[in-house]
Parts: structure tokens; sequence; C-alpha cells
């Protein structure tokens, strides 16, 4: 599957933006979705998942109640929407694909085998 990351942009403080991940491919809803982003100098880190079916959604704890992760799967696109965004949201972000046999946990950048190019998000204060 091929992934196609769109949406970033420069943000005030307290705004909002919408990600989106579009998919090449006629399997997009055998694969579990991920958002993960990576700030300067810092590791790659998980932002939010959610399974094949789009039932069930995972968060990291710095983005909880904040971002909604969700996804369409007749257009195979998965979302990320971003609300009261921090200068700390700063980050390229990329959109990523596991196949659902893939058992590890949702947060495991090393589960993920396919990758979008990212996009970047910018927060000023």
């Amino acid at each position: 599957v091929q992934l196609q990351a769109s949406g970033g942009g420069l943000v005030q403080a307290g705004g909002s933006l919408t990600l989106s991940c579009a998919a090449s491919g006629r399997t997009f809803s055998t694969y579990h979705m991920a958002w993960f982003r990576q700030a300067p100098g810092k590791e790659r880190e998980f932002v939010a998942a959610t399974a094949r079916s789009g039932g069930n959604s995972y968060y990291a704890d710095s983005v909880k109640g904040r971002f909604t992760i969700s996804r369409d799967n007749a257009k195979s696109t998965v979302y990320l929407q971003m609300n009261s965004l921090k200068p700390e949201d700063t980050a390229v972000y990329s959109c990523a694909a596991k196949p659902s046999y893939r058992t590890g946990n949702y947060y495991d950048r090393e589960d993920y085998g396919y990758w979008g190019q990212g996009t970047q998000v910018t927060v000023s204060s």
C-alpha cells in the first residue's frame, strides 16, 4: 500500500488542523492505520491509531482529548483532526499502515511496514 499525507500547515496555538492520508490499493480496510510525528532532534513518536474497522482508536496521552483519528474505508483515507493545538505539537506528521495480522502494539512504530512521506505541522505561540 502507498500512502500520501496532506493537510499540514502553520496555525496559531489553540487552532485546528485536519490531516488526511490517502492510500492506494483496494485492501485499505485490511490495514490498521496510525499517525506518528517527529519533532526536530527527537525520535518519532506515536500519536494515534485506528483498527482496520475503525471501531477502536488509541491515542498518546499528550494528544488525548484534543486529537481524533478516523477513517473512511470507502475512500481509503485516514484522518487526524487536531484541535487546541500547542507549540509542542509542532512536528512532521506521518501516516503508517500495518496489515491486520500484525498483532504488535499500536504505538510500536517498528510494527508498521508502510509509511507516507510526512506533512509539516507548525504551531506558533
